[in-house]
């Protein structure tokens, strides 16, 4: 007879250890690690497959790939992040803070899908009633949405095989559990057994299955990374508490890109899709105000505008203190170097905060240039136009680098209303220029402090 084996897993970020620790060697969490006793599996279970999962091996080009069926949600900016839609048969993981909006996405969706597609919504935290008020306020109305409030594992398959629904949404992962396994809801073996019940109704009946996840307090989905990698698609909701907006970003995703992003606005009744991210972040821009430029950046394939601010002040500190937020602490320190080497500008002492407005986490060389104009800009007391934008990636020689997919930052510069664009001048000759667009096209960061101010 088999042995059970005791481990420890950590209940912040899933790691296993083979005995206890005071702080766990992953995360460096102290007093996480909780034991677990896992329980050998029986002979006949180990040699017998999954039901309807076949175990003859296939050559590789006998295998029928066909076409993967999409459809839409419903919602615009939740397609394009999924990658044209939501793929039949596919298990997505949505995390997000509390209160963040997830479940009111997911019930949102319902009254787009529900016009051709069944919909099971099981919640383990509200009640059917709950549920129903939330609809309503929401004004999701629909004969082929059904709900259920239950977060026994083996209750919510018998409902899967009695309504045999196209859409599963479970909500959450961390309030059901297996009778079967002796944990606590919520516990990572717990998390494992049912995450993987809910990947084999997704691939074997061909539902498409909705998770919600929640996260700690580091901003990772809670419970073991396994849950990330067993899954097709993770969507992770971002948002400030002290704002109305949404980002949705895509941390994995097995049929699109990862780079799309998704805007929302929560409002009274529910999420509003934002269809013009940069008219919203650039909403409420000071006029006449040192220290602020307009950056383009590509969040896959969409062009959006932000405003970087920037903010220097003669410290009274031997070492001067550097600050940034929503854009790469490093990457704004090297900026700050190459600014102060090349641009002639004396920021030795100076303490120096960087802001990116409207939550917006700018991590592309595009944003360069934009960044070291602003410092200029505050530095030197001058107001950089309110239509003017910039593009480039600059080196440590102060030289400014061409960047990719110019042209279409270009028309949405020209879209937005800025009538000035500070471009590099490699690689930009063959781009196609906008009209009622002005280009100033320079080589380093001299020029472009020169054009600016």
């Amino acid at each position: 007879m088999a042995k059970q084996k005791t481990v420890f897993y950590c209940s912040s970020c899933g790691n296993e250890t083979p005995q206890w620790q005071g702080r766990c060697p992953a995360c460096g969490m102290w007093n996480t690690l909780v034991e677990h006793i896992e329980k050998p599996v029986a002979p006949g279970r180990a040699k017998s497959a999954p039901v309807g999962m076949s175990r003859t091996p296939k050559k590789l080009h006998q295998v029928d790939t066909g076409d993967e069926i999409r459809f839409d949600t419903g919602m615009g900016e939740l397609d394009r992040v999924l990658g044209g839609g939501a793929v039949e048969g596919s298990l997505v993981l949505v995390g997000g803070a509390p209160g963040i909006g997830k479940s009111t996405l997911l019930l949102q969706i319902c009254a787009n899908i529900c016009k051709e597609r069944d919909v099971l919504y099981v919640s383990g935290e509200e009640s059917e009633r709950q549920l129903k008020l939330r609809a309503e306020r929401l004004k999701v109305n629909s004969e082929n949405l059904y709900v259920l409030s239950e977060t026994r594992m083996s209750e919510l398959v018998e409902a899967v095989e009695t309504i045999k629904p196209d859409i599963l949404i479970a909500d959450s992962i961390q309030t059901l559990y297996n009778e079967t396994n002796e944990s606590s809801p919520g516990s990572v073996s717990q998390v494992k057994d049912c995450t993987m019940s809910l990947m084999q109704l997704s691939k074997q009946e061909g539902i498409t299955v909705f998770v919600v996840g929640h996260i700690n307090k580091d901003g990772a989905i809670a419970g073991p990374k396994v849950l990330e990698h067993m899954v097709d698609c993770v969507l992770l909701f971002e948002g400030d508490n002290h704002s109305s907006y949404r980002l949705l970003r895509a941390g994995k995703n097995r049929f699109g890109s990862t780079n799309e992003i998704g805007v929302f606005e929560m409002g009274e009744s529910g999420l509003i899709e934002v269809p013009n991210p940069s008219k919203m972040l650039l909403q409420g821009r000071p006029d006449n105000a040192p220290g602020s430029c307009v950056a383009c950046v590509m969040e896959g394939t969409r062009p959006v505008l932000a405003e970087i601010q920037a903010l220097v002040t003669k410290t009274s500190f031997n070492v001067p203190r550097r600050a940034a937020d929503g854009f790469d602490y490093n990457r704004a320190v090297l900026m700050l170097a190459v600014a102060e080497k090349r641009g002639g500008l004396n920021l030795g002492s100076y303490d120096a905060y960087i802001n990116v407005v409207g939550g917006l986490r700018l991590d592309e060389p595009a944003a360069d240039l934009p960044l070291i104009l602003a410092v200029a800009s505050v530095y030197r007391e001058k107001v950089i136009p309110t239509t003017l934008a910039a593009i480039g990636e600059v080196g440590l020689t102060g030289e400014v680098r061409a960047v990719n997919h110019l042209a279409q930052r270009l028309q949405e510069v020209s879209r937005i209303g800025f009538k000035q664009c500070i471009i590099p001048k490699m690689g930009s000759d063959s781009v196609e220029i906008p009209q009622n667009l002005e280009i100033f096209r320079v080589r380093n960061i001299r020029e472009a402090i020169e054009f600016a101010l």
